[in-house]
């Protein structure tokens, strides 16, 4: 599966998407930590898919901002650039749960164990000494700062946290629950139809929540507003929610509290 991400004018970003697929243990990474999360734990994909989805999320949230006139942290307090921002916020995308390889539980901290050696890897060349260190502290703070209840120091670490919580389509519910149930988590992981992250218009950047089903808030409050209030972009991130057509859509015949 090809990792895909726009990269428009920036040739650093382009250069790291090339070295990302042809980077085999990488790619081994994302496979074995959706071992121990689909197969192991019965929890939603956490791999290749996810990855991408989160990858490509976070870039456009980057890019929304920047756009706007925010300023990136790196950028702020590194003299890097916004370009290098971006770079920051894929590739911990990438990074950020590695970790699971090695256990679902704390896996944040594991993939920052891993982490450390692989940004190395894939940023040498790309930058060279101070700035390839001061970009892979950026990425590992970010990696670290994805848990919902770590506090983020920059805006690309928000930019991460946001990002992995918009990966909740139907199907893809980021929040764990019994397989082989009808309970509300089950409900509500098959009420989102689609995510859109759009320009906001009271706010740099509006994610979009198309539901065929309003059960879907409970992925939205227990999700993305816990993570987006836990994270810097409270004043630059506007959510909405709307169920298009007339009526909701039935997803079961019952359920069970």
């Amino acid at each position: 599966m090809e990792f895909k991400i726009p990269v428009r004018k920036n040739k650093k970003l382009r250069m790291l998407a090339d070295r990302i697929n042809a980077d085999q243990e990488l790619i081994q990474l994302w496979k074995c930590a959706n071992v121990n999360a689909v197969n192991r734990s019965h929890i939603s994909d956490h791999g290749e898919v996810h990855i991408r989805i989160v990858a490509n999320a976070a870039l456009r949230i980057i890019r929304l901002l920047t756009e706007s006139g925010v300023t990136p942290s790196a950028v702020t307090d590194h003299e890097l650039t916004a370009e290098d921002a971006e770079l920051i916020v894929v590739l911990a995308a990438c990074l950020h749960d590695i970790g699971i390889s090695v256990h679902r539980n704390n896996h944040e901290r594991y993939s920052v164990l891993i982490a450390f050696r692989k940004a190395r890897e894939l940023l040498e060349g790309i930058y060279v000494e101070p700035d390839l260190t001061k970009m892979v502290s950026e990425i590992l703070h970010a990696v670290i700062a994805h848990d919902a209840r770590e506090k983020c120091l920059t805006i690309e670490a928000g930019v991460l946290k946001v990002a992995d919580a918009t990966d909740i389509t139907s199907g893809r519910s980021r929040i764990p629950f019994e397989a082989g149930t009808v309970n509300i988590h089950s409900v509500s992981a098959q009420a989102v139809d689609n995510v859109n992250i759009i320009k906001g218009t009271k706010k740099p950047v509006c994610i979009e929540i198309i539901l065929a089903n309003s059960a879907g808030i409970f992925q939205i409050d227990e999700l993305l507003r816990n993570k987006l209030e836990n994270s810097p972009l409270v004043p630059f991130v506007e959510v909405t929610a709307k169920i298009e057509g007339e009526s909701e859509r039935r997803l079961f015949d019952s359920f069970t509290m």
